[in-house]
């Protein structure tokens, strides 16, 4: 046999990162319609789907009493047929534009959201002012769209985490609040909606003189303002300033409710209480310390509970503005969720609560506040690529009340957070003594371990 001949690679230089570019949160350009309708604009080059996102000041606090769940079918009922087109009519023509149409309705009021390519702009958007100017609410149209909410209720109610929620809520809160029902309303308050229902909320609450657009994309080559002329412009009603809305009040006093599950393998657990919102000084520490608690597979919550005992897949602590306002009224909810299996749910409550007092006592780390500002400071150019995830953050300060440069100044505040400050603002958010704890399971196997915890008085009540 002959010799093999060597074989030779030549290796090329790796490539090395190049120097990152400066980036902020994309500032965007006010102005107001003729007819009273506020403008945010932001042109975002490359992206040739464009989003829009468009506020209507129609809060839950604002429906009838005894019908809960109408600002949702409301927001349902838009796009199903206008004074021009049918509901099938609409869809086709929202199909033809290459667009999606959504809209849902939350404390703070009803979010129409629109995603169209750059060339379809003008017809997409003069079918929303469509919708927003005439819209049908043909009974047939609104009854299907209550049977369909009618239909949705029980699998909410038979899904952990969803019950858990609903649970959490009319513990927290007074039931006089309309935070303490569910969002979308029960089987009693929507069965009692109807088009006339629908019609007369739609009538008092939904006009341009207190909604806001926002349009975010690549406009070159886009006469926008003769666009919005032609569209969101023609759009007429009567001028009016928002609705107030009461103050934000919750009962924090250290207890836990079990909703009994008999037979449940795995215990939901949610445990929370209300806190300050957006507007509060201390929000970027309160959103570093609690990413650092529980908003990663890194965390100390998800260390202890997920890693060393393997009582769950996963554990979460977040904060979630309920409702922001600039006058002090509104408020987030802090909270922890997350599962574990039923044998075990008394000893990882125990372990979750000695977290607590471990970070209360001895505080986070240097390395632990260092991670988690590189995974919300350092990925935020990536997370906001698409313009739908621009326009959404723009309208969500634009529904609390801040300022439009806000996302831009928190990811500074968060960069600048140190150590210290972060686990002030976490043990401040999660006391050990002030919070509901909202058990999910089968409470003839867990209510006595949870009992013996001494974590608050344990009550049981029925799915």
């Amino acid at each position: 046999m002959s010799d093999t001949a060597a074989v030779t690679m030549t290796l090329h230089p790796q490539p090395q990162a190049g120097e990152a570019k400066p980036w902020a949160f994309p500032a965007p350009e006010r102005g107001a319609l003729p007819n009273g309708l506020t403008l945010l604009r932001c042109h975002r080059p490359g992206r040739q789907v464009i989003a829009v996102e468009i506020n209507l000041a129609a809060p839950l606090d604002a429906e009838p009493e005894g019908l809960d769940g109408v600002a949702t079918i409301m927001a349902r009922a838009l796009s199903e047929g206008t004074d021009k087109h049918s509901a099938e009519e609409f869809a086709a023509e929202l199909e033809r534009c290459g667009a999606t149409l959504d809209a849902h309705a939350d404390h703070p009021g009803i979010r129409v959201s629109l995603e169209v390519p750059a060339s379809r702009l003008a017809k997409a958007l003069g079918l929303v002012a469509e919708a927003l100017r005439a819209p049908a609410f043909a009974d047939g149209e609104v009854d299907r769209l209550v049977r369909n909410r009618l239909d949705e209720i029980p699998h909410e109610l038979a899904n952990p985490q969803r019950r858990a929620a609903k649970e959490l809520s009319k513990e927290l809160f007074p039931a006089t609040l309309r935070m303490s029902r569910p969002r979308q309303g029960t089987e009693e308050t929507v069965s009692r909606i109807d088009s006339a229902a629908v019609r007369a909320f739609y009538e008092a609450h939904v006009r341009p003189s207190t909604a806001t657009a926002v349009v975010v994309g690549d406009l070159t080559g886009i006469d926008l303002d003769a666009v919005l002329a032609d569209t969101l412009g023609a759009w007429t009603g009567d001028r009016s300033e928002a609705l107030p809305v009461p103050p934000v009040t919750a009962d924090d006093t250290g207890r836990v409710i079990i909703v009994d599950r008999p037979g449940a393998v795995q215990t939901q657990l949610l445990i929370g209480r209300i806190g300050p919102d957006r507007h509060d000084r201390v929000w970027a520490a309160q959103v570093l310390g609690t990413y650092c608690l529980g908003g990663t597979l890194t965390s100390r919550l998800d260390k202890v509970l997920r890693e060393e005992k393997g009582y769950t897949y996963g554990v979460r602590a977040f904060g979630q503005v309920l409702r922001s306002t600039a006058d002090g009224k509104g408020a987030s909810m802090l909270a922890i969720s997350g599962s574990v299996d039923t044998p075990n749910t008394g000893p990882a409550l125990d372990d979750l609560w000695t977290v607590l007092r471990t970070l209360a006592q001895g505080g986070l780390t240097d390395p632990e506040r260092d991670v988690a500002v590189q995974n919300l400071v350092g990925v935020a150019p990536l997370k906001f690529e698409t313009a739908a995830s621009v326009a959404a953050t723009l309208a969500d300060q634009v529904e609390q009340e801040l300022p439009d440069d806000y996302q831009a100044r928190l990811y500074a505040q968060l960069a600048a957070t140190g150590t210290v400050e972060a686990t002030s603002a976490v043990v401040a958010a999660f006391p050990v003594d002030r919070l509901v704890t909202v058990l999910v399971g089968d409470a003839a196997q867990i209510a006595e371990p949870v009992r013996a915890l001494g974590i608050g008085e344990v009550t049981v009540v029925a799915n």
